[in-house]
């Protein structure tokens, strides 16, 4: 079968959120025989660059690099009119152009779009069949980024919202199956109104790369994993270290607490002033820093889809705090795979937990891997998502 997988962000290397999901999809539907091609989008030429390594995962690779420039016209050019200026962003005629060539030349058996952002680049295309994976609904995000800003960016993000949910709904009618990375997810999609059929497939992880390595851990060090560029884990942090951070430095005053993560800006640099703050930036490898740590903390107050983060930590054998969003982003028990905190002295409460007590941690990190490795494995999300390509090819083959 001929599959054009249309994506957001070059899937390659999968070192976050954006990329890993699609890359796991992309490989795997190769290793399962099917000539796929990919299309999708690079922010600058090292990424550009870095997108080579992902010939050998598929049939053809198609990338356009967007320009800052282009892409900030194209954005503002949309927002007098109902189409979400996000999806002016990611739009390149080059990459365009490149696709409808494509697709004349070898109709695809199957149109796959990772992100409601690119649907844009299949429309009027012809195959046997149509997906669009939204991951995370995007309008839900901008939505919720709306109730954490000040007039007048809140009213920006609440208008790019009601864009998005217009949008998301019109484009269920231009595919035969929607799915998404979590049942949360999915509700928020359903609660829209589709208008096709859908279900959702989880996210999974690396559990042979995220692996334990030793028994021994550094019981004064915790650690916040994620990519700093990005709002909510900059909004997630810096509460943690406004509100919980001198609570425990109380209790535990040779504590030390790590944020590891790509292109902090000065305000989270900033941070490190603070006595016992490290922010790291951009590391060569982050098995190191989570391994090594008491547990890892997800303080996030906005968290859609599955949060990558705390699946590495799981799957690394090192106990996870997160607050109820973030833990609604994966399958696990609170109380038994994770520790679940909301107010500043709950998660004093949680940590102090683990940090006190050696054989609850162990217990944690025994139940939390075991729970990765039953839940989210990417054999098994992938076995699942075979079925709803077999389950809808063979309707299609019937109609």
């Amino acid at each position: 079968m001929r599959v054009l997988y249309v994506c957001h962000r070059v899937p390659f290397p999968p070192k976050r959120g954006g990329k890993i999901r699609p890359f796991h999809m992309i490989r795997h539907l190769t290793e399962q025989g099917h000539d796929v091609v990919v299309a999708s989008l690079a922010r600058n030429a090292d990424e550009l660059t870095e997108a080579e390594g992902l010939r050998g995962h598929c049939r053809e690779l198609m990338v356009e690099i967007i320009g800052n420039a282009a892409a900030g016209v194209r954005m503002l050019a949309r927002a007098p009119s109902l189409q979400p200026s996000s999806f002016g962003y990611f739009w390149s005629p080059a990459l365009a152009r490149r696709i409808r060539e494509s697709a004349q030349a070898a109709p695809p058996d199957l149109i796959f779009v990772h992100c409601s952002s690119v649907a844009p680049y299949v429309a009027g295309l012809a195959a046997t069949a149509r997906i669009i994976d939204f991951g995370d609904m995007d309008s839900q995000k901008w939505r919720e980024y709306s109730t954490q800003r000040r007039f007048p960016i809140s009213l920006v993000y609440w208008l790019e919202a009601i864009k998005l949910e217009r949008a998301e709904r019109n484009l269920t009618g231009q595919f035969d199956l929607a799915t998404c990375t979590t049942a949360a997810e999915l509700g928020s999609l359903l609660s829209l109104g589709s208008k096709c059929e859908v279900d959702w497939f989880p996210n999974g992880v690396d559990a042979q790369f995220f692996a334990p390595v030793q028994d021994q851990y550094d019981r004064n060090t915790i650690v916040f994993l994620g990519r700093m560029d990005y709002f909510p884990n900059q909004q997630g942090v810096t509460w943690f270290v406004g509100n919980v951070w001198p609570l425990l430095r109380t209790q535990f005053p040779s504590l030390q607490f790590q944020v590891v993560g790509a292109d902090p800006p000065p305000h989270i640099r900033d941070l490190a002033r603070i006595d016992g703050v490290t922010v790291t930036g951009s590391v060569a490898d982050v098995r190191p820093y989570v391994q090594n740590a008491a547990l890892t903390v997800a303080p996030l107050a906005i968290a859609r889809g599955t949060q990558n983060k705390i699946l590495e930590s799981l799957a690394a054998g090192t106990p996870v705090v997160c607050s109820p969003r973030a833990a609604g982003g994966v399958d696990v028990v609170a109380g038994e795979h994770l520790l679940v905190a909301d107010s500043p002295q709950e998660w004093c409460t949680a940590i102090g937990s683990v940090l006190a007590d050696s054989g609850k941690r162990t217990e944690l990190a025994v139940a939390g891997r075991a729970r990765v490795l039953s839940q989210h494995a990417w054999a098994a999300s992938m076995k699942r998502l075979d079925g709803l390509i077999a389950n809808l090819m063979q309707r299609k083959q019937r109609a």
